[in-house]
């Protein structure tokens, strides 16, 4: 089954282009569709479909600054739009298809094809890096893996001092002074750690237990090795002292 995503900002286009799909394939599934671009960036950021379809004239953003944009592209671009002088800039962007409006059945099989074949050499990267991800979660607790940006860091456990959230971007800071930014939210950071050694002190902060110096009671934080003072959340004291 391919889960696919529409965004245009014309909803008669949406609606043309969702029943031209489906009733091209039943192999096709249409898990959503936006006319606005920011709104599908957020889903985006938090979803991965197979293959999204992104029209190029937008008003309040065109496709190409909505692709410059996204944080997360593990899946395939198809661009659609009425006009033809887009195609060598739609390659560029990485896009597998360009298809002209009104679309025709028999380039949208050959999309298909192109999205299948995009599908299948794309899975064997995938199922390493989930095995190298929970081989590092459950057993090698000394390292974790994060997938970001088309690459997998590794990251030493002992190195790390606390990180820190900035809406969908997290900063590792490292005991070398070192700061790493990676396109993953907080959350999706704490579920990839160790929770022997890491815990999530606040919304905005998660902490290496290791590399605490000192807890000022009164003030409510945590100071670390590296001198930073970490604020604890009132709701988690409770929980942080008991992994203390």
């Amino acid at each position: 089954m391919i889960r696919a995503v529409i965004v245009d900002d014309e909803q008669k286009a949406i609606e043309s282009l969702s029943w031209e799909l489906t009733n091209f394939s039943e192999e096709v599934e249409i898990i959503a569709t936006f006319t606005k671009p920011e709104a599908a960036l957020e889903y985006l950021n938090s979803h991965t479909p197979d293959c999204l379809f992104l029209d190029i004239n937008m008003p309040t953003m065109d496709g190409f600054q909505f692709l410059d944009k996204l944080s997360n592209q593990d899946f395939s671009v198809v661009i659609t739009t009425a006009y033809n002088e887009y195609a060598l800039k739609a390659l560029k962007h990485e896009a597998i298809d360009y298809l002209l409006k009104p679309i025709d059945s028999d380039d949208l099989k050959e999309t298909f094809r192109k999205i299948k074949k995009h599908q299948a050499a794309a899975f064997p990267i995938a199922k390493i890096e989930e095995v190298l991800i929970n081989f590092n979660k459950n057993f090698n607790q000394k390292k974790i893996t994060i997938n970001t940006d088309g690459k997998l860091i590794f990251l030493e456990t002992d190195n790390i001092i606390y990180i820190e959230s900035d809406g969908n971007y997290s900063t590792f800071i490292m005991a070398d002074n070192q700061r790493i930014l990676v396109t993953k939210k907080l959350k999706e950071v704490n579920a990839i750690l160790p929770e022997n050694y890491f815990f999530r002190i606040h919304n905005s902060y998660i902490i290496n237990l290791n590399k605490i110096k000192e807890y000022i009671k009164n003030d409510g934080y945590v100071v670390m090795q590296t001198n930073e003072k970490i604020p604890v959340a009132r709701q988690r004291k409770s929980d942080f002292l008991d992994k203390v």
